[in-house]
């Protein structure tokens, strides 16, 4: 017997801002921007604009079309259903539409009533592909500052159905960023009828100022990523990458008596819970490099431990026990029970895992997610402003790794960071490793 699905809870609705009431109903004939064809919600984080983008996507179609398909598309599948489809299902839920969602194969839907919206990751120039042969009446994308070229152009082009319209929403990226370009740009946006709307936190009326407060901390006032995800501004990023930590360096870094703290209680204040190892291996021009990052109680600190920094060329018998050596060190103080390492050397990857079954030490080797790199800057950039990551003295490579990552300047408005070879970027790599399965769950939790 096939077991049920679970339906989600119903959405819980609030009050609409009036911007958001906007953006839920700009496509309705009677309002003056319904004959654009292209509506692009941009602006802070937590402003509210996902959920009115959401309503209004669904009234629209629904109201206006029956019996057509709908794209429906976010920078992976993950982030659409976790985003977008959640979200809809407990509206769908809390309206009485029935529905049917068919959430895994190649034709991943949602059918309401006669229409059909098909789910699309974009997170490859490839992923474009899928859209192929498609007629679509409209297309949501969510993120889509996140999307390649192509995908965009490809989903756009599908939408052929008479009245059909393309709703896109995104936090702002480098001004050189193709939505930007081509679609904000006044003169573009009018060729191209496109309406926008700008959105900061406070047209999110959920938010309390308390709640609002501590996303403006989460960042330090004046950077890249302030100006984007808090003032919800189109900027480019340039110079070093971690600015705070540079120009204070002292004040990240700690010794093993900071772990040693204790409170009025008498209770360890920054007692490590557990701690992650983070592997990337050297190439021709690059080091070898493993970062030992711990956490502490509801992760209100994370702290570099312990590194292992190696540039010169080794064998992989000299890897593995330098490896060995470096997981018996960190088990000996600490409870540590995996490692993730850089993906793309499979080879010394199992190399290390046999070396640890014969040397009888205990540890889950993964392989590193390698996310893109500008959600790992990000992530740091933000613990860094909250003064929630250390460093312990001793680990000289990585200090030195963060104090002197910058973009590359040959590449600007394209956010990359610089790797020509000189740069310290493994140990970059590595502490990201370390992090990266759970930096999402660390990075809204309040200092």
């Amino acid at each position: 017997m096939a077991k049920k699905q679970k339906r989600p809870v119903k959405f819980d609705f609030k009050p609409f801002s009036e911007q958001q009431r906007r953006l839920i109903h700009w496509w309705r004939p009677v309002v003056r921007y319904s004959s654009n064809d292209i509506v692009i919600a941009d602006g802070a984080i937590r402003s509210g604009k996902t959920i009115a983008m959401i309503i209004g996507f669904l009234t629209w179609s629904q109201e206006m079309f029956s019996g057509q398909s709908f794209i429906l598309a976010g920078k992976t599948m993950g982030a659409l259903k976790k985003n977008v489809v959640r979200p809809m299902l407990q509206m769908l839920e809390a309206w009485g539409w029935p529905y049917t969602y068919i959430r895994s194969g190649t034709d991943a839907r949602i059918e309401i009533g006669s229409n059909v919206y098909y789910l699309y990751g974009a997170n490859t120039e490839a992923s474009q592909d899928a859209l192929q042969g498609l007629t679509a009446a409209g297309a949501y994308a969510d993120e889509a500052a996140l999307f390649p070229q192509n995908f965009i152009d490809q989903m756009i082009g599908r939408c052929s159905v008479t009245g059909a319209k393309v709703w896109m929403n995104c936090n702002p990226d480098s001004p050189h960023n193709y939505i930007h370009e081509e679609f904000l740009v006044p003169e573009k946006a009018k060729k191209k009828k496109v309406y926008h709307l700008h959105f900061t936190m406070d047209d999110n009326l959920t938010l309390s100022p308390k709640v609002k407060e501590k996303y403006r901390r989460m960042w330090a006032v004046g950077s890249v990523f302030y100006k984007r995800f808090i003032l919800g501004l189109w900027v480019a990023a340039d110079g070093l990458i971690y600015q705070q930590f540079a120009d204070n360096v002292k004040d990240y870094l700690v010794t093993s008596s900071w772990l040693l703290e204790c409170d009025e209680r008498k209770q360890l204040k920054n007692e490590i819970m557990y701690a992650v190892i983070g592997v990337d291996f050297g190439g021709t021009k690059s080091a070898h490099s493993f970062t030992l990052t711990g956490f502490t109680k509801g992760y209100k600190q994370v702290v570099v431990l312990d590194e292992w920094y190696c540039k010169k060329r080794i064998n992989p018998a000299q890897l593995q026990e330098a490896f060995i050596d470096f997981v018996k060190r960190a088990k000996a103080k600490y409870r540590v029970l995996e490692a993730f390492c850089d993906s793309a050397e499979q080879t010394l990857i199992s190399g290390l895992e046999m070396a640890c079954m014969q040397a009888h030490v205990g540890i889950d080797i993964r392989n590193a997610i390698k996310g893109p790199i500008n959600d790992r800057i990000a992530f740091y950039n933000s613990l860094i402003a909250q003064h929630r990551w250390k460093i312990m003295k001793h680990c000289k490579h990585t200090i030195e790794a963060f104090e002197q990552a910058v973009y590359d300047d040959k590449k600007k408005n394209q956010d990359v960071r610089l790797d020509d070879g000189l740069m310290n970027v493994d140990s970059l790599d590595s502490c990201e490793y370390s992090t990266e399965s759970i930096q999402n769950d660390i990075l809204y939790i309040a200092a």
